[in-house]
């Protein structure tokens, strides 16, 4: 799905020491929790929330971006990357004698990497926390419009008062927890609204995909915006493709919109175990816990209400944090702590992902800018309109 959930839903929530025995090493995962006991359905539910809760919604537009045969592909080459690069950590924490990607970077490249690292590991997700707030408050307006009386002067069409409303009611007091065990619960009701969607989505590929004119070039191998694809793989609203008249789809939406507001929190323990690593030696006392995910989450609040389209900063946050994180830190780590040959099978296939890590980085940025994405923000797709297809709620036949 991409490697920024993988970090900001298992290894940056929690800790991970090694065991080694003969030839085998094992990664054991022990949920971050100074407060309660956590059991492992509820660490399990909280990391797969966040690895596929909402992420999976936006595949398709990466595929768009990159073209769909080379995206698939370029799926399987990131999980790949993404599970060798995991496997490098722990060989480094190994050689190293630490127990957390962070201890690992500070021990191999000081201050200054560890610096680096906590900064690209709090504006992943603070970013992400930003773009749910603006689909939240997208998604949920086109909802209360199909709800009898929903006008454009209902005050919950606006996006601005959906926001804030969400904010106050369900993100804020999900996020002030400081047991993650507790939002267990929460990820489980989250994964059965995917489900959901999933099933919401499969059945309009069947009914609705005959209405919709088909697009120039769609079954391309390669577009050139692949790179960018990259580092985007979980972004983007598949259901910007549906017409606001579609009842079915609005549930759907409904939904989305419902899993992006239970996935927010889990985003928010992640910015704010960062801040009390690097400012706090780890631990925050209650006011301070209150106050720092007051902001965390006022800040990213007022971002979201001020910028409704935030599509190139999407990309650049993809190509510039999660490749870092993905690609180039864990084989930079590896490759100076490693006491084999240079033509190890790890040196040489490490070298390959730091360069490619590089490549996708660089490349990225410069296409980002060249060629920012549209904003096509609540736009309604001209195949909705009477004059071009008419399409009225319809179902599986029978």
């Amino acid at each position: 799905m991409g490697y920024q959930a993988i970090w900001a839903s298992g290894l940056k929530q929690c800790y991970y020491s090694y065991m080694a025995t003969d030839d085998q090493t094992a990664l054991v995962i022990k949920p971050r929790n100074k407060r309660g006991n956590s059991d492992w359905a509820s660490a399990g539910f909280n990391i797969i929330n966040s690895i596929i809760g909402s992420g999976i919604i936006g595949l398709p537009y990466s595929m768009k971006q990159a073209g769909f045969p080379l995206g698939v592909l370029l799926l399987f080459g990131v999980a790949y990357i993404t599970d060798y690069s995991i496997i490098l950590l722990i060989k480094g924490g190994n050689i190293s004698s630490t127990s957390t990607y962070q201890e690992l970077v500070k021990k191999t490249y000081g201050l200054t990497g560890y610096l680096i690292l906590s900064t690209l590991q709090f504006l992943y997700p603070f970013i992400a926390m930003i773009s749910y707030n603006i689909i939240t408050g997208d998604t949920l307006t086109k909802v209360f419009q199909r709800v009898p009386g929903g006008g454009p002067d209902n005050v919950l069409t606006d996006r601005h008062f959906i926001i804030l409303f969400t904010t106050i009611i369900f993100t804020l007091p999900l996020s002030l927890y400081r047991d993650i065990a507790k939002l267990g619960k929460v990820s489980l009701i989250s994964l059965i609204l995917t489900i959901v969607i999933l099933v919401i989505v499969m059945v309009r590929t069947a009914t609705f995909s005959p209405q919709v004119p088909k697009s120039e070039n769609a079954w391309i191998f390669a577009k050139s915006n692949a790179v960018q694809a990259i580092g985007v793989m979980s972004f983007g609203d598949i259901f910007e493709n549906y017409c606001r008249d579609d009842n079915l789809a609005t549930f759907g939406r409904f939904c989305y919109g419902v899993t992006v507001i239970l996935t927010f929190p889990l985003e928010c323990f992640v910015t704010r175990e960062v801040i009390a690593n690097v400012f706090f030696h780890g631990n925050l006392s209650t006011i301070f816990h209150i106050i720092v995910t007051v902001i965390i989450v006022a800040v990213a609040t007022a971002i979201s209400l001020v910028y409704d389209c935030l599509g190139i900063v999407l990309e650049l946050n993809g190509v510039l944090s999660a490749t870092p994180l993905v690609f180039i830190i864990p084989t930079a780590c590896y490759l100076r702590l490693s006491e084999e040959r240079w033509n190890h099978s790890d040196n040489i296939i490490s070298c390959l992902i730091l360069a490619v890590g590089v490549l996708v980085m660089t490349v990225g940025f410069v296409l980002t800018i060249l060629h920012p994405q549209e904003c096509s923000h609540g736009k309604e797709m001209f195949y909705c309109f009477p004059s071009n297809v008419s399409f009225h709620n319809s179902t599986l036949p029978p």
